[in-house]
């Protein structure tokens, strides 16, 4: 029997017993473990891990842990280097809508299981955000965050901020229901489809061209540009 010592830094200890979060964790093992495995044995999905140090030293998460290691590990830094793209879990809904409507690509379907949002995340590069942690530690998971809290305009926060995408916001780019990129439309185009209100009072119209969903600035738009700007 071999035992190691984690000490978890930062978020990361969300994901840890009451009693030992912030603190040295003793973990005893047998043969050859990656600190990755150990670490998720506790708890931590592997993409939410970011520098690790063993005994003082900086290390790669695919080390082979040995007997007597101090490891520390820290979370991922707040960054996404690439275009964000994203593919969400059935029970995130209402957080997908938020985030097409901030311009995000957001794959979401009520259905999906979990293999297949691990194989749609890995194939598209796509990063898979989840409340399922289980779900994160899936080998084939690169990229993922598991959101804290269940509020769906928090979630969105938590998103923006640990993807560090507050330059990246482009509001109202998107169909709400299918994430199309929308186009503008002119206003005869469409008139037959408006209510008298919206007839009158409204000239500007943008369409998405995959499900025909037409969208002008009315009450809603007023309220999600109060999201927008809180975001921002």
């Amino acid at each position: 029997m071999s035992t190691a010592y984690f000490l978890f830094h930062g978020r990361l200890n969300d994901f840890l017993q009451r009693d030992q979060k912030g603190q040295q964790v003793r973990v005893d093992f047998r043969g050859r473990q990656s600190i990755k495995h150990l670490a998720e044995s506790l708890g931590v999905p592997h993409p939410e891990i970011g520098q690790i140090e063993v005994n003082g030293l900086n290390e790669a998460d695919s080390t082979i842990t040995q007997d007597g290691d101090h490891i520390e590990i820290r979370p991922i830094e707040n960054s996404c280097p690439w275009e964000p793209r994203f593919v969400l879990d059935c029970h995130l809904g209402r957080l997908s809508a938020h985030l097409r409507m901030l311009g995000f690509d957001c794959l979401y379907e009520n259905d999906y299981e979990d293999s297949k949002l691990a194989e749609i995340a890995n194939q598209d590069e796509r990063i898979l955000l989840t409340r399922d942690r289980r779900l994160l530690m899936r080998k084939i998971i690169l990229h993922g965050y598991c959101l804290r809290s269940l509020d769906p305009l928090v979630q969105a926060e938590e998103v923006i901020q640990r993807f560090d995408l507050k330059e990246k916001i482009q509001p109202f780019h998107r169909c709400l229901r299918c994430n199309h990129p929308l186009e503008t439309i002119d206003k005869e185009v469409i008139l037959e489809r408006l209510e008298p209100l919206t007839r009158k009072y409204f000239d500007e119209f943008h369409i998405c061209p995959n499900c025909q969903q037409v969208y002008w600035k009315g009450s809603h738009y007023e309220r999600m540009q109060k999201l927008v700007e809180k975001m921002a």
